[in-house]
């Protein structure tokens, strides 16, 4: 496996820092000068510590003064709709969104990738103490005078109650595999916590930060059996609002938390997530209508968003600097063979996908570019790595080819012949599939392109769209999920949740006797729905866990990127950073989106413009 080293100034600013010759400011403002972008500076300053400069904080530009409820009514069009409030059992964009006004982490991410506390008093540090030197524990100190919103006391029993409701493998969360490494915990009083883990943990801050991982659930609700199940509807948080009404994959109506520990915020009363229709309905609601104050992740053609721009229009194009991947992920598993009640059985390989060469013959005949100019525009560029938005670990060792003649040599010279009807076979299996994917104009657009050039080197492809509430609901139930993925091969976008993402890798990680593997055994809820077992993969993603040199583990992860796209175990399309649709009556600045953190982390200080 090829991997590179960082040696001349950059290396030589850290090993100052990590032998604290100087500051994390100085090495911020050095690694800056060097042309570093923020995420990478944060990356490697949190490998040492927290800020030693001035604490991070959240946006909240006007909040002074403001009273609580005094903003009225807040409408948002999320266009992909809520289907749970649960979010350790949600792994959909659309579910942690949902969850966010109510639920909260311990810390969040910045839009700099920077840790800001939340409901810690501080960013636990090794120079402070709180964070031990061979980071085998972190203490943690709570936020005092924080109420639950039915006006319960926040402790520090509610964190070690959450931690171990993540690692009970009978509430099927689908972030045990982040909580995996803690072996324990102990509180001192109701406001200070350690967490103790089985062996130096480089990502100790992973189970309490960010919107996907971090949320802390309420003890006295959920220790109560059979209280999840409410909960899954009606949670009861620590954040700014509370539910007033749901009805999963439509409208979800909040309204301001009284017990919410700010006492002038929120600053709207009342919220309505209205789910729906598709992106365009969305950015035209909120652009051109004014019907809505916020659209989530306009994924329109480039085209028809600008013409929906004005500087008469009630809305603007609000940026967002995503990292994340539009991606065709490959089943390795048989869709259509039934094993023990379930298909897509992990121990039944792919009837073709198997074969190496027809997976790289497939990844050359998708015309990328096309799919990234057409359908996203010149912010949102064709993708070579599932890793983005660190320049220390994005992979020199990948390259795509668009080439149909060199994918149909390929498949001759592995034996895939024209069975006479057009679509090649060999030994009698025929590359026949489907290929599914959530209802989205662009997806649509994006899978014709897709389809059109497998089947032209000889594949067969017949298109399937689902409803996202449905295609990314986590019921066990559901076999039209992408974790049931009864499907060869299938489409959505890969989001991680940090800038080191530990647990976005755990996707491909198939763990002991394909323990991590989706199946009916853990109600499809393992992390890797694409049934893929490299044991090379699995050992440097568990290598990768406790590594505590920064330079290897930067090394470590474009390791683990290089096998994913070498072995073209998903096709990756396009970087996406889909713009957000804002009312001009909406403060921007404190809207604040972060590519780690989900776009309503910071609604608590969500505000009117000045005038």
């Amino acid at each position: 496996m090829s991997q590179t080293k960082t040696t001349g100034p950059l290396r030589e600013l850290f090993d100052s820092y990590k032998s604290g010759k100087i500051s994390r400011r100085s090495f911020a403002q050095g690694a800056t000068a060097l042309g570093v972008a923020l995420p990478l500076v944060s990356f490697l300053g949190n490998q040492v510590s927290a800020q030693d400069a001035a604490p991070a904080e959240r946006p909240t530009s006007g909040t002074e003064g403001q009273e609580r409820g005094a903003g009225g009514h807040l409408n948002i069009i999320q266009w992909q709709a809520v289907t749970r409030l649960s979010p350790h059992t949600s792994s959909g964009t659309k579910d942690f969104l949902g969850s966010l006004p109510m639920l909260e982490p311990l810390i969040h991410y910045l839009p700099d990738s920077s840790m800001v506390p939340n409901l810690v008093t501080k960013v636990p540090s090794q120079a402070d103490g709180d964070l031990a030197e061979d980071l085998t524990s972190v203490t943690l100190s709570l936020l005092p005078d924080v109420l639950w919103s039915d006006g319960t006391p926040f402790t520090s029993a509610d964190v070690g109650f959450t931690i171990d409701w993540v690692k009970d493998p009978m509430n099927n969360s689908v972030n045990f595999g982040d909580y995996e490494p803690i072996s324990g915990w102990e509180a001192a009083d109701d406001l200070t916590i350690t967490v103790t883990f089985s062996s130096p943990n480089p990502f100790w801050f992973t189970p309490f930060t960010g919107t996907s991982t971090g949320f802390v659930y309420p003890k006295h609700i959920l220790e109560v059996e059979g209280a999840h199940e409410q909960f899954l509807l009606n949670p009861v948080g620590t954040g700014p609002f509370v539910v007033d009404s749901f009805t999963p994959n439509d409208e979800l109506r909040l309204i301001a938390n009284e017990n919410y520990r700010e006492p002038n915020k929120p600053f709207f009363a009342t919220v309505t997530i209205k789910g729906g229709g598709d992106a365009a309905a969305a950015a035209r609601a909120t652009l051109q209508s004014g019907e809505s104050d916020f659209a989530w992740n306009l994924v329109v053609e480039p085209d028809v968003l600008d013409s929906m721009e004005s500087p008469d229009n009630p809305g603007v194009l609000l940026p967002y600097a995503g990292v994340q991947v539009e991606r065709v992920n490959i089943n390795f598993s048989d869709p259509n063979t039934e094993v023990d009640g379930q298909r897509s059985e992990m121990n039944t390989p792919h009837p073709f996908w198997s074969d190496p060469a027809v997976r790289e013959a497939a990844s050359m005949a998708i015309d990328r570019e096309t799919i990234a100019t057409n359908f996203y525009g010149p912010t949102q560029p064709p993708a070579v790595n599932i890793l983005n938005g660190d320049p220390r670990t994005d992979s020199p060792n990948t390259v795509f080819n668009f080439d149909r003649d060199a994918a149909n040599a390929l498949l001759e010279e592995a034996g895939w012949v024209d069975s006479g009807n057009g679509i090649r076979a060999k030994d009698g299996v025929e590359l026949k599939l489907e290929f599914a994917t959530s209802v989205n104009p662009v997806r649509q657009k994006s899978q014709a392109v897709i389809k059109d050039g497998l089947e032209k080197i000889g594949f067969q492809v017949n298109l399937v769209q689902i409803d996202s509430g449905i295609y990314f609901d986590t019921g066990e139930g559901n076999d039209q999920s992408i974790y049931h993925n009864y499907w060869d091969m299938n489409m959505y976008t890969g989001v991680p949740s940090s800038p080191r993402p530990i647990g976005f890798f755990e996707a491909w990680y198939a763990g002991e006797n394909g323990a991590n593997i989706a199946q009916a055994s853990n109600k499809w809820l393992g992390n890797n729905n694409q049934r893929y077992n490299n044991p090379e993969f699995d050992e440097l993603w568990v290598a990768t866990r406790t590594e505590t040199d920064p330079e290897q583990l930067a090394d470590n992860f474009i390791g683990l990127n290089d096998i994913v796209i070498n072995d073209r175990v998903i096709i990756p399309l396009v970087v996406v950073g889909a713009a957000r649709g804002v009312s001009k009556r909406l403060n921007a600045e404190n809207i604040a989106l972060a590519p780690f953190s989900y776009d309503y982390w910071n609604i608590a200080n969500w505000n009117l413009a000045a005038e």
